[in-house]
C-alpha cells in the first residue's frame, strides 16, 4: 500500500503562486507516475498534471500548460505542483495520485491506484 499526503492548498488572489506539495510513504518503490487531479463543487475530477517517478515525461491538461509545473523529489518521496498566475477557475479541491502501472496515458483517474485525501486551493478575484 502507498499512502498519500497533500499539504499547500490556501486561499491566494488572482495572479497569485501557490505550491502542493504530496508526500508519499508505504511501498513507494511499486509508483510507476503519479498526477495531480482537481474537483469544483458540482463537477467532475479532472486531469490537470502527471509525472512519471523517473522524472522523464510530464503531461498537463491545456488549462494549465505554461502555469503549473509538476515536479517530484525521489529523496524525499514528494510530488510537487508550482502554481502560478492563478484564476478564479482555478478553484478546487487538489488530489494527489499515484499508479503502479506504466504505458497509460495518465489523464483518467481510473489509472490511480492510490488517492490522497485532497486540500483546498481557492483563488479570489
Amino acid at each position: 500500500q502507498v499512502q498519500l499526503v497533500e499539504s499547500g492548498g490556501g486561499l491566494v488572489q488572482a495572479g497569485g503562486s501557490l505550491r502542493l506539495s504530496c508526500k508519499a510513504s508505504g511501498r513507494t518503490f511499486t509508483i510507476y507516475a503519479m498526477g495531480w487531479f482537481r474537483q469544483a463543487p458540482g463537477k467532475e475530477r479532472e486531469f490537470v498534471a502527471a509525472i512519471t517517478w523517473t522524472g522523464s515525461s510530464t503531461y498537463y491538461a491545456d488549462s494549465v500548460k505554461g502555469r503549473f509545473t509538476i515536479s517530484r523529489n525521489n529523496a524525499k518521496n514528494t510530488l510537487y505542483l508550482q502554481m502560478n498566475s492563478l484564476k478564479p477557475e482555478d478553484t478546487a479541491v487538489y488530489y494527489c495520485a499515484a499508479t503502479r502501472d506504466s504505458g497509460l496515458g495518465y489523464k483518467s483517474p481510473n489509472e490511480y491506484d492510490y488517492w490522497g485525501q485532497g486540500t483546498q486551493v481557492t483563488v479570489s478575484s
